[in-house]
């Protein structure tokens, strides 16, 4: 059975990174791996429970005899809702933030990006879109700042050939920003809730890779640009009859949401609660703002019209539902002990952390960077947060190396190939690029900047 639920993983993985061919939904292979998984497990509990919790199951039957019943009582209770409930805080948060960004995007809080970035200069237009994005994505999930920064880049640019160099642009800039903080993508989120980082010290360690996983590439692609470009000066295709909200008024909204997301990691450190909390806290508040400031338009019964495409709406439920089904496929292989034999077996016969960083780069380049992320994370326990250690290295403390080398390597895996992220997904669908092409003209310049990165976050740790 472990062979079999080992063989549900990996050909999830195929279908995840093959999805442009096949044409099945990477969500749906997730959900699917991980409920199947979970039912075989559960079908061959008792091999599982007395292999693996043979001492929490005696203590849970506390003198009772054991029956097929009490163990799958055991797995539902004592195994499964853990990592239920890890899934949970990831979901959750990403519920939070994305719900938050979309009643900022209602209200015009974000129209002062396309006024802001409008230059005919090619690189400064390059270099100011891609500016925005890092900053947004180390703050919001990254489909959600993929997929509006490319709306508003639709908006400005009519030239496809151009379109394709700073749609790429914008993926690299998400994809790094999101990688620098532990709320701006959902692996440094699963870092930060296992305890395996803290919040300063995870940002810290990643800026200066962060900065030139962005920086180099971009660079050379504004080398690709002619000097200048045509600009249109269209208004953005998705406005509705909801901005009527003065400038202080979408000034206060904005300082609210995004400064509520900047306040989670002190909100965790102060109360220890999960920082979805946090999230739905900061959601909360800004609700209650918007009622209050849209209270004349509900008044008279005057809806307010979405002004995200349903593509991003269909995308959000999409992203949520992936990050749940591979959590919970990593976990229900993980609760075998394949994937302990498999984190010992690394270590035995590669042992070096930076040559397993390139592995991992690599693998998130053809598979989903969030899968790729998760399969290492679970590869060892934190060393002194509970749970026996796979090792006593340093290397797997809370604020190890280990950790922020998976983050930063995921990241740059993602940029290398499009179908390396959901971001990246998310501009192939958009502008329908294709992957060698992407390969060819940027991937190749993200390697230099993965170079670059590596040798900064070396000598930063």
């Amino acid at each position: 059975m472990t062979l079999i639920l080992v063989a549900i993983l990996l050909m999830a993985f195929v279908l995840i990174s093959t999805e442009r061919i096949t044409n099945v939904n990477r969500a749906a292979v997730a959900i699917f791996a991980g409920t199947v998984g979970w039912v075989l497990y559960i079908c061959w509990g008792t091999d599982f429970v007395t292999s693996q919790h043979s001492g929490e199951y005696v203590d849970f039957l506390n003198g009772a005899v054991t029956t097929s019943t009490a163990v799958k009582q055991y797995i539902a209770q004592e195994i499964f809702l853990k990592y239920v409930g890890r899934a949970a805080e990831i979901v959750l948060f990403l519920l939070a933030t994305m719900t938050i960004v979309e009643i900022l995007n209602n209200n015009g809080c974000f129209d002062f990006i396309q006024s802001w970035v409008r230059t005919r200069k090619s690189r400064r237009l390059l270099w100011a879109l891609t500016f925005v994005a890092f900053l947004l994505s180390a703050n919001l999930d990254n489909v959600t700042t993929t997929v509006m920064m490319l709306v508003i880049m639709r908006s400005l640019i009519p030239t496809r050939s151009h379109r394709l160099i700073y749609g790429s642009a914008i993926v690299l800039a998400v994809n790094s920003g999101g990688a620098l903080t532990v709320i701006g993508d959902p692996t440094g989120l699963v870092l930060w809730n296992i305890e395996a980082v803290t919040a300063s010290n995870f940002s810290f360690s990643l800026l200066l890779p962060c900065l030139a996983l962005w920086c180099v590439p971009t660079f050379l692609l504004g080398r690709l640009l002619p000097d200048r470009v045509e600009i249109e000066w269209r208004q953005l295709p998705y406005r509705g009859d909801d901005t009527n909200l003065n400038v202080w008024q979408r000034v206060v909204m904005l300082f609210v949401g995004i400064g509520g997301l900047w306040f989670i990691p002190t909100f965790h450190n102060i109360t220890k609660l999960s920082p979805f909390l946090g999230a739905m806290c900061v959601l909360s508040v800004l609700w209650v703002v918007n009622e209050i400031f849209n209270r004349k338009l509900m008044r008279i019964d005057k809806m307010t019209s979405y002004r995200q495409p349903l593509a991003l709406q269909y995308g959000v439920i999409q992203m949520m539902l992936f990050v749940l089904g591979i959590m919970l496929a990593i976990a229900v292989v993980q609760e075998t002990g394949a994937i302990r034999w498999l984190a010992n077996l690394c270590d035995s016969y590669i042992g070096n952390m930076w040559v397993m960083g390139a592995i991992i780069g690599c693998i998130s380049s053809v598979l989903d960077n969030f899968a790729t992320a998760m399969s290492f994370i679970s590869f060892h326990t934190v060393e002194g947060l509970g749970g026996e250690p796979v090792t006593t290295l340093a290397d797997y403390a809370q604020n190890g190396v280990y950790w922020k080398m998976v983050a930063f390597s995921v990241a740059a895996g993602g940029n290398l190939m499009i179908i390396g992220s959901m971001s990246g997904m998310a501009l192939m669908k958009m502008e329908h690029v294709r992957v060698g092409w992407f390969f060819r003209t940027v991937g190749v310049k993200t390697l230099i900047g993965w170079v670059v990165g590596f040798i900064l976050l070396v000598m930063t740790i």
